[in-house]
């Protein structure tokens, strides 16, 4: 069950992160992106209602139940409704809709994450309490594969004529209205299976905030915040990553907007797919013990060098492009520096969740672990956003060969691209 809510919250997330891509083959600036990045927020932002998660709920249905079923319909439905205008809004590129549409999406999906949080602190044995980052690692990956790569390849009109069809065709077999339409039936009928067959043990008749109810999980929650060991752990959190944002942020859009096919930089990802299955198996190892942030420290330093890894590979991709596109090898050495990131990134990731889950204090467990992750993730979205917002005052272009007043308007309509 563990697996099914993960994966399922990996659609949104997932759909969420291909967007940019998207955005970026209509050539629109990067403070726009920028603009789009903050549909991630949501994420960073669970704190703010996650007491309420924790606190109301009905005792009948299901402490956690009570959140989730009402959530993964609003999921679904709002699916439904986003497939009837997104073509419209992408056509006018009209980014602070599309960018507030995303959002409300993401806000049902962060609150479903705080609810599958608590949930797992009571579903899973305390002994095995650990592989709740295992369970969520898998989930998300096979949800993200689904939302993210799946998508890309088949949206790709080029990717669909060279492998899955001998007609050629100027779009896609699958648009992005068709997948919204989809997952938003799939959310639905699974959310009515899970209300009606799910049970949910009683486990918490006694505890703050079950006496107390949502002031007293506030209060609850302050208490954590003042402690000394979580202030430390949360500041390590919100600056550590802040080496890693222009690396994980602008790679991608940058090598787009360099001439490589969307889609194929998403198939990329598909070799990666077992890696990101065993690597949570083999790290959970390591990070059940004693001292699972071990992994997390000793994964910074291979990450930064990725980072620049990245930049050498964005600066020569302009000059490996021939008249057929890119060679094989420059696919092979995106291939080996994505898989060296993603062990170093996973490592990370595995480490953090298991230390938050094996400190959470089950009684609040939905709060007490979405504050520690609710860090770990605006330590990722604050860097990313503003490298983005950055990218376009430090970046400038001029045209070659062009002279007089064709070399200032080409200039001018580069920069805008950049």
């Amino acid at each position: 069950m563990m697996y099914l809510f993960t994966y399922l919250q990996g659609i949104p997330l997932g759909l969420a992160t291909s967007i940019p891509l998207l955005l970026q083959s209509r050539r629109i600036s990067y403070s726009e992106q920028a603009l789009f990045s903050l549909v991630f927020w949501p994420f960073s932002l669970k704190l703010l209602w996650a007491p309420l998660v924790d606190s109301i709920f009905s005792r009948r249905f299901g402490r956690r139940k009570s959140w989730l079923v009402p959530t993964q319909y609003l999921l679904g439905i709002f699916m439904l409704f986003l497939a009837r205008n997104i073509d419209a809004l992408l056509e006018a590129k009209n980014i602070v809709a599309i960018t507030a549409f995303f959002f409300i999406l993401e806000l049902l999906a962060a609150t479903q994450d705080i609810v599958v949080d608590g949930w797992a602190l009571t579903m899973l044995s305390k002994e095995n309490v650990g592989f709740a980052s295992t369970c969520n690692s898998i989930g998300h990956t096979a949800g993200y594969f689904l939302g993210n790569v799946l998508f890309l390849a088949l949206e790709s009109a080029s990717f669909c004529n060279r492998y899955l069809r001998t007609e050629p065709s100027d779009v896609g077999i699958v648009t992005l209205a068709d997948f919204l339409h989809f997952w938003g039936a799939v959310f639905v009928v699974t959310t009515t299976f899970v209300a009606i067959f799910k049970s949910e043990a009683w486990t918490f008749e006694k505890g703050p905030v079950a006496g107390h109810g949502v002031l007293a999980t506030y209060q609850q929650l302050l208490s954590i915040l003042k402690l000394r060991s979580v202030q430390l752990y949360c500041l390590m959190m919100l600056t550590c990553k802040v080496g890693f944002a222009a690396a994980d942020n602008v790679t991608g859009l940058k090598l787009v907007e360099s001439g490589v096919p969307k889609a194929q930089l998403a198939m990329l990802a598909v070799p990666l797919v077992p890696l990101q299955v065993i690597l949570p198996l083999v790290i959970i190892r390591y990070t059940a013990g004693p001292r699972p942030l071990h992994i997390f420290s000793a994964a910074i330093p291979f990450r930064l060098l990725m980072g620049l890894v990245f930049a050498l590979l964005v600066w020569l991709t302009p000059y490996v492009k021939t008249d057929s596109g890119f060679p094989i090898h420059y696919y092979m050495a995106l291939l080996v520096s994505y898989t060296l990131h993603q062990i170093s990134l996973y490592s990370m990731f595995v480490s953090q969740m298991a230390f938050n889950a094996k400190v959470s204090d089950p009684t609040i467990g939905g709060t007490y672990m979405t504050l520690l992750n609710t860090v770990c993730n605006l330590g990722s979205n604050w860097p990313g956003t503003l490298v983005l917002w950055l990218v376009d005052p430090l970046s400038s272009s001029a045209c070659k060969g062009a002279t007089g007043s064709t070399e200032l308007s080409c200039s001018t309509a580069q920069q805008a691209q950049v």
